[in-house]
């Protein structure tokens, strides 16, 4: 009885999320393009197979995947597992005392990204604007990598203790810099490629990782340190994803060369 309340619950919360935007497609669809929908059936179906599909992967999330999140977190970051003895875990903190929680947060990060499902649409779109320039397999590794590589540094930085927005602003730096370099067309799908990380998926279990770091570890704060990993969660995908395009465009023109010189 209770999963039925709570499938209900959910279902009402994507209704309230959902129709909003159903309202301002349609409104402008009738009222601005002036236009008669094409098979509106066909469209009602299809955002009841919308709404009934966001549901199902909400209430599966917090039945399985959010609960293993969270105890893999408390598990790691658990003094018992990291320190051989209470003396041990009694004296200063030591980076290289956490290498098993930089490979488990790389490793979530990649995985939840994957798994993401607006990174999954933006990489088909992309695909398809790109004339197939842009592979939809390439895209997502290149943001899942970037975000495995800046959940670990995250995890790095509140171990350490070092200041955020020294990470932060070299990020942007590094950022800025790829910028005037990059293929113009990667560079709005780049930064975009840092927005749609922070979603569904990715957020819940980085953040649940970095709040176990920041209570586990003496003088960290779970509001800055904790909340402060869904920024390198965002920052870095945009990093991967225009070296990503620098990386084929230097082979692209590498081969050009190449084939030039025959």
């Amino acid at each position: 009885m209770d999963g039925v309340v709570g499938f209900g619950a959910t279902l009402l919360t994507m209704l309230r999320d959902v129709v909003p935007i159903a309202a301002i497609l349609f409104g402008f669809q009738a009222l601005v393009l002036r236009r008669k929908i094409k098979s509106p059936a066909r469209v009602a179906m299809g955002m009841v197979f919308v709404l009934l599909g966001l549901t199902l992967f909400l209430e599966g999330l917090e039945m399985a995947l959010f609960p293993i999140g969270r105890l893999m977190a408390q598990q790691l970051t658990a003094p018992a597992f990291i320190y051989d003895s209470a003396a041990a875990a009694a004296g200063p903190v030591h980076w290289l005392d956490f290498l098993w929680i930089y490979a488990f947060a790389a490793a979530i990060g990649f995985a939840t990204t994957v798994a993401e499902p607006a990174l999954m649409a933006v990489a088909i779109k992309a695909n398809q604007v790109s004339g197939g320039t842009i592979t939809v397999r390439g895209l997502r590794f290149a943001v899942a990598l970037g975000v495995a590589v800046g959940v670990a540094v995250g995890s790095f930085r509140i171990v350490t203790g070092m200041p955020l927005h020294w990470f932060i602003i070299s990020g942007y730096v590094v950022v800025l810099i790829q910028t005037m370099s990059a293929p113009k067309l990667i560079i709005p799908l780049a930064y975009d490629s840092g927005g749609v990380t922070t979603s569904t998926v990715t957020v819940p279990l980085v953040a649940a990782l970095g709040l176990g770091l920041a209570e586990t570890i003496p003088g960290r704060s779970p509001i800055l340190d904790g909340f402060g990993l869904i920024a390198f969660a965002s920052l870095f995908p945009i990093i991967a994803v225009m070296a990503y395009a620098q990386l084929g465009d230097w082979k692209a023109k590498r081969l050009k060369r190449s084939n030039e010189q025959k």
